[in-house]
């Protein structure tokens, strides 16, 4: 089982067992705990490396 939990102004947190996939279905090397980016910034795409911060707002809660 994974979470994914939407960090406020910031990336989304993955962990648990989980597989990720690039465009072409290949699976990429991951740990038991990822940062994935929502911001676009990040030079290690789909991976976050800080670059949001000051840079990208957002605030996700349930309804």
């Amino acid at each position: 089982m994974s979470d994914i939990k939407v960090l406020d102004n910031g990336p989304l947190l993955v962990t648990g067992e989980f597989t990720l996939l690039d465009g072409e279905g290949n699976p990429m090397e991951t740990k038991a705990q990822v940062h994935l980016c929502r911001c676009g910034l990040s030079s290690n795409k789909p991976y976050c490396n800080g670059a949001h911060k000051g840079q990208f707002e957002s605030v996700v809660r349930a309804k």
